[in-house]
């Protein structure tokens, strides 16, 4: 019996084991981040809520249309002190139900439903625009990590290759083909390359903290992300026409449809304001009983002899409000004049975004085209200046000036390949698509 708990409780822990290294080792696509943070992210579950709060809301509404019935009952207990009473304590109880409807009230209740309904798909909407801002800060976030990542290499393949060096030189100093002061020189590039490394690193974990963040990982979760061969197909691919990816923005971006129908619901809340001129017009009905115990009181079946019913109809007509309703209905049509501003606003902040965004990406590629040009350039000038340095026909500052001028080139070719990748996704957010399946 023990020896089986024993190997039971081992293969629990040898599961679990397992289980924690297959999250550790699981690799994130941008595809992978996408679809995680959609369905955990908090401020997106609390917009989902409030768009469920809001079909509440509706449902309210449209049962106001609907007659209200109320039940209503009391019992109370008399006493008299007199000493002519018959009976010094009384029982009296009471019982009745109340129907109302409201007839009619100027359209304002039905008015009220348009407008709930209304505010649900502004709601929904805002569970869109929520994702969308969600989408477009993963997708920041990635291409960060992603460019810090190559920045590593990079820079390791920069610490490496003066490591080389320094060796080389330490090997011709010893020979006494160089001096002290160049193979000092030589070791404190290495050293500051190596440096460079560390930073680059430091740059990674801060930009993966971000992600996970925005993933809403636990602080014990650990990151892989893919390593995506991007071509430079991805990078220089053509873009659509600037208009014709506003045009299509203007469609597909929830914020415009948002406020687009902010003015509608904003109209209806002018009708319905206005509705506080006419008169309202209610019915009610009833039916109601009750008992007294006491012999100075009626006798008999006191439930039937007190049974009653009543109907009524109630007409308000408002004549005075101390300017409540016109005060109302001005605020109102302020208010819709301040939606259609706000549409509008939007309308040219997303312009703004899109024109941004596709400038970034055909500044990003024409700068990678001319990087990648310049890196080919600085790389062959590397190579020639290392091999003259060997044999003593370059000193150490130009061999120094050609190492740091390919490092930037490399750098800058980074830097214009994320730049382009980052601003296509974002266009491609706009208009509504998915993401690159190359990463």
């Amino acid at each position: 019996m023990k020896r089986t708990l024993i190997c039971t409780l081992l293969a629990t822990l040898a599961l679990g084991r397992a289980a924690a290294e297959s999250d550790s080792l699981r690799v994130w696509t941008l595809n992978d981040c996408l679809n995680y943070a959609l369905e955990h992210n908090i401020q997106l579950q609390q917009s989902r809520n409030d768009y469920l709060s809001g079909v509440e809301d509706t449902k309210e509404a449209r049962a106001a249309l609907f007659p209200s019935l109320t039940a209503s009952t009391s019992q109370s207990v008399t006493n008299y002190p007199s000493s002519n009473a018959v009976d010094r304590t009384s029982y009296t109880g009471t019982y009745g139900l109340e129907a109302g409807m409201t007839l009619y009230n100027g359209g304002r209740l039905r008015t009220a439903v348009k407008r709930q309904q209304l505010q649900n798909r502004i709601d929904e909407l805002s569970v869109d625009e929520a994702a969308n801002d969600i989408r477009i800060a993963i997708v920041q976030a990635y291409m960060q990590c992603l460019y810090a990542a190559e920045a590593v290499t990079v820079n390791r393949s920069t610490a490496d290759a003066s490591k080389a060096q320094r060796d080389r030189a330490e090997a011709m100093w010893q020979a006494g083909s160089i001096s002290r002061v160049d193979f000092a020189q030589l070791e404190s590039q290495y050293a500051s390359d190596e440096y460079q490394v560390v930073v680059a690193r430091s740059t990674l974990d801060s930009y993966k903290l971000r992600l996970k963040q925005l993933l809403e990982l636990g602080i014990t979760d650990e990151m892989t992300l893919a390593e995506p061969e991007v071509g430079q197909e991805a990078i220089l691919a053509q873009l659509p026409a600037k208009t014709d990816i506003y045009a299509t923005a203007l469609e597909s971006m929830p914020e415009i449809a948002r406020g687009e129908l902010a003015v509608e619901a904003a109209e209806l809340e002018v009708r319905e304001a206005r509705a506080g001129f006419l008169p309202t017009l209610a019915l009610t009905a009833g039916i109601g009983t009750g008992h007294m115990s006491g012999g100075s009181f009626e006798s008999g079946t006191q439930i039937w002899n007190r049974f009653n019913e009543n109907v009524g109809l109630t007409l308000s007509i408002p004549l005075f409000s101390n300017r409540r309703n016109r005060t109302a209905t001005n605020k109102a049509r302020l208010t819709a004049a301040n939606m259609r501003l706000t549409w509008l606003d939007l309308k040219k902040t997303l312009l703004e975004e899109v024109e941004g965004a596709y400038l970034d990406a055909l500044s990003a590629q024409s700068q990678y085209v001319a990087a990648v040009e310049k890196q080919q350039y600085a790389r062959r000038s590397y190579e020639l200046t290392s091999e003259q340095f060997a044999v003593g026909m370059k000193n150490t500052v130009e061999l120094l000036t050609a190492q740091n001028e390919l490092t930037a080139a490399r750098q800058e070719v980074l830097q214009a390949k994320y730049m382009s990748l980052l601003n296509i996704e974002l266009l491609n957010i706009y208009q509504g698509r998915g993401t690159n399946a190359e990463y």
